[in-house]
């Protein structure tokens, strides 16, 4: 009878130890996707969000999250350092990031980066209050506007636009360093005349901000955004209708969006998420309308950095690149 107990005490333990060993070796195996996105109120935040989830359904062994973040240069920094698998960044500050451009924030070359793909265009969206008399760039000088967070995307945006026209903010009776949302939120109390998004057409917090108070959205001419220099910097038009009270096409910029890892993401994993973003196009189109302008043949048109290998194995078996 004892040597009966101490035999199926013994398999008990056996099996138990089986157990937490599987358990470490799953543990072992499971990989992290931390997705940096932008403010909750912009276009990164909701796209991130179902890309992570994505993620975490279709590939064994993922946990991933979307993270908050102030967008853009910020996003870069922390894909260096490890600190993220994917981002969401605009073009111009991608670039930045890569030739180490010290005056947009980025003291030395960010040498890991590498490109997963190119997405949709960010328009530049000058917002304001009707009641404030702006109807051009020029009835800007003296008023209160918001130029997105200090060092994003959108307030490097902000400074090669406005210098472009022959604007600076010593032109501005107060410039506010702010996230979307609150820059709205200050424009509905009547403490900001104006507001600069950098986003996708349709962006939340203008929708919302049209909803509260009468605005108006001010073009920028296409002259203005062959002055900036920049090739990333495209004339593009916001539609008529974008935005409540919006009743006629406006001329703008447009600036790529990409989505970018980093050297130390294993080929396998970037080839998976690679993979997967394009085959759930229709999850990310039904969380913003931005992504439907997300096309495979264009995935690798303008990237200002390497692809990562993971990512080219997709698209040479996509036929995307040779």
């Amino acid at each position: 009878m004892r040597i009966k107990k101490w035999a199926v005490g013994a398999a008990a333990g056996l099996i138990s130890l089986t157990a937490l060993v599987s358990g470490a070796v799953q543990a072992q195996k499971a990989q992290f996707v931390n997705v940096l996105t932008g403010g909750q109120s912009g276009v990164y935040y909701p796209l991130g969000v179902a890309l992570s989830q994505l993620y975490a359904q279709k590939i064994p062994g993922v946990k991933a999250i979307a993270q908050v973040t102030k967008a853009s240069a910020e996003n870069m920094n922390l894909l260096q350092a490890g600190r993220g698998e994917l981002a969401w960044a605009l073009a111009d500050s991608v670039s930045d990031a890569w030739k180490g451009n010290a005056e947009a924030g980025f003291t030395k070359k960010l040498d890991k980066l590498r490109g997963l793909s190119a997405t949709y265009n960010n328009y530049i969206q000058i917002v304001a209050n009707a009641e404030a008399g702006i109807q051009s760039l020029e009835d800007l000088k003296g008023k209160r506007i918001s130029v997105g967070a200090a060092r994003s995307g959108t307030e490097l945006n902000a400074r090669a636009i406005f210098k472009a026209a022959g604007l600076s903010y010593d032109d501005f009776s107060k410039v506010e360093y702010l996230p979307f949302g609150e820059s709205v939120e200050l424009m509905k109390n009547r403490q900001l005349d104006a507001t600069l998004q950098s986003a996708g057409l349709g962006v939340a917090s203008i929708r919302d901000l049209a909803t509260a108070v009468k605005i108006v959205v001010v073009p920028v001419p296409h002259e203005v955004v062959e002055k900036v220099g920049d090739a990333a910097y495209q004339p593009a038009v916001i539609p008529a209708n974008t935005y409540a009270g919006q009743t006629e096409d406006l001329p703008t910029a447009a600036i790529p969006n990409f989505l970018v890892t980093h050297s130390g993401v294993s080929d396998e994993l970037a080839y998976e998420m690679t993979k997967v973003l394009y085959e759930n196009l229709d999850v990310l189109q039904s969380s913003h309308n931005a992504a439907k302008a997300i096309r495979i043949e264009n995935a690798v048109n303008g990237m200002p950095v390497p692809i990562h290998p993971g990512a080219e194995r997709y698209y040479k078996e996509k036929g995307i690149m040779q």
